[in-house]
């Protein structure tokens, strides 16, 4: 069996819709996760915004111009006026409950059962398209065995549980629709799954049924070798290992989040990138097999990087000072990227500054404090175990007239890293591509 993800872009509009359905309905048993509509999502956080800031008016105005979208995909949508009427009835359900918010006060828990609304529409309209079509479909309710646990992280045992006994009782031909992103938190309280959504969604799926495969399809045709925004001539990666795939998510290829694909990887089971519009593409394929060592698979950047640097002369043969900065970052919740130690100094990359400030006052007890913002880190990505004789030459050779504030090596087998100033981005992009991909 195989689990299938199309995103919002996929969903976007009665014609993608219905190009879904055709790629699904191949008389294989499968599960599908679809996200809300393209946009949907955006247009509730800003009915949220309207409700914090005292204007349930004008939430109330903004919900219903959002319906009426979804009226009119409704009637692109089906041929079948009464499918069209039974459509037009379960969305208009959700947008009353949408509207009662209006009517009491915002809560953080109201918040993500509002966010929630935009799976549930889109996957009971292609629900409907689908029985509409003759296609034997049932739609599930994600609520009912996607679930957090304590440590609001997912609760893989449950899922099992609960979701294995409704697909074991499947017929063949049979096709599963469930909403992603959504969930129940330990306490029984809509949730969401935050970091990677409905990406992260499918691989918990995938990995709670041990499925053959699992695939994300979005409207790109895998993951490519460096930035196509800024890079000509780029090409999709045919395959990665997990752990190069991580390392890529999480230092700015922005197709797959870094997290969501950790279930894939421990249950075992294969993730493919896939293309919607360009359903014939090859994709990329990610699993636990390194088929291509000693290559470079990959370049990607993160933006908005601010570097921390301490330079205290009590470092020097001080045990403990690590630890003690280690204590201040982990007390303000914020996590480093980067970091770079020599006898007498640190410095450090984070990319969340909300607590910069108070960081950097408890830094300055130890030492002098010094911050560059505006900075970007470039990860080059593939089979760089040390043993392997040149790569990193290589990367600090297209490197060369480029001013590089850090430089990271050694710390995983799959990446180098430079930190530079957002400027130098697209020169250092181009720089690699050219020197690496020759």
């Amino acid at each position: 069996m195989k689990v299938m993800k199309f995103g919002g872009t996929s969903v976007g509009s009665a014609p993608r819709m219905k190009g879904v359905v055709s790629l699904i309905a191949d008389g294989e048993t499968k599960v599908v996760v679809l996200s809300a509509m393209s946009g949907t999502t955006n247009s509730l956080i800003e009915f949220t915004n309207y409700l914090r800031n005292g204007n349930p008016t004008g939430a109330v105005e903004h919900i219903t111009n959002l319906q009426s979208k979804y009226k009119q995909t409704i009637k692109e949508l089906y041929s079948n006026e009464e499918y069209a009427a039974k459509a037009n009835e379960k969305v208009g359900e959700i947008f009353n409950h949408l509207r009662s918010f209006a009517s009491q006060p915002l809560t953080s828990d109201n918040e993500k059962e509002i966010v929630a609304q935009g799976e549930m529409m889109s996957t009971n309209m292609v629900a409907l398209y689908m029985e509409e079509q003759g296609i034997d479909v049932k739609l599930l309710n994600s609520l009912e065995f996607m679930r957090l646990n304590a440590n609001n992280e997912p609760n893989m045992e449950y899922i099992a549980e609960n979701l294995s006994p409704i697909i074991e009782s499947r017929t063949d031909g049979k096709i599963y629709i469930a909403q992603g992103f959504i969930c129940m938190s330990n306490d029984n309280r809509i949730s969401n799954l935050e970091r990677g959504g409905s990406d992260y969604t499918a691989t918990l799926i995938g990995a709670a049924l041990q499925a053959e495969e699992i695939q994300i399809w979005t409207d790109i045709d895998g993951m490519h070798n460096n930035d196509p925004r800024i890079v000509e001539g780029t090409r999709p990666v045919r395959h990665l290992h997990f752990d190069e795939s991580a390392e890529l998510a999480y230092f700015g290829a922005k197709i797959l989040h870094p997290t969501c694909i950790l279930p894939a990887k421990l249950a075992g089971v294969p993730v493919r990138l896939l293309n919607t519009m360009d359903p014939k593409a090859e994709g990329t394929l990610i699993d636990n097999n390194l088929t291509e060592p000693g290559t470079i698979k990959a370049i990607a950047a993160k933006d908005n990087i601010t570097a921390i640097g301490i330079k205290s002369g009590r470092m020097l043969l001080a045990y403990g000072f690590l630890r003690k900065v280690f204590e201040i970052f982990e007390s303000y919740r914020t996590s480093i990227d980067m970091i770079c130690t020599s006898e007498v100094g640190v410095s450090m990359s984070i990319d969340n500054t909300n607590r910069l400030e108070e960081i950097t006052n408890e830094l300055q007890k130890y030492g002098t404090v010094t911050v560059d913002k505006n900075m970007c880190i470039i990860c080059v990505v593939g089979d760089l175990t040390w043993e392997n004789i040149g790569f990193e030459s290589r990367a600090m050779e297209a490197m060369k007239d480029i001013p590089v504030r850090m430089v990271s090596y050694g710390g995983s087998n799959h990446n180098i890293s430079f930190l530079v100033r957002m400027e130098d981005k697209e020169k250092a992009l181009r720089a690699l591509s050219a020197n690496i991909f020759k």
